[in-house]
């Protein structure tokens, strides 16, 4: 299983997922509806169509933008396991 069908799949259990996302435009994370809506509509398609490509970024931050969301501004204890594979996604992408 790929790090990104992890991410999905803790999504949908921690109930993150939306099954009917609204449609949106955005030029960066924080003009989402919310950081899950992100995540989902725009973050993890745009990650699948840069491995499917084989072309990957020099560096990742979603980690770090998930720990200012669940941790910094407050503690979201269900989303740890997200901010961690999201981590984990961030050094995938500095180690290739």
């Amino acid at each position: 299983m790929s790090k990104l069908d992890e991410i999905e799949a803790e999504m949908k259990r921690i109930k993150f997922w939306s099954d009917n996302p609204p449609s949106f435009t955005v030029n960066n994370y924080l003009d989402a509806p919310t950081f899950e809506l992100w995540l989902q509509c725009i973050f993890i398609p745009n990650a699948r169509c840069a491995a499917g490509k084989s072309k990957y970024p020099e560096r990742s931050q979603v980690g770090l933008m998930a720990m200012k969301e669940y941790n910094y501004h407050s503690f979201i204890e269900q989303a740890q396991p997200l901010l961690s594979l999201l981590s984990q996604f961030d050094k995938i992408i500095e180690d290739n």
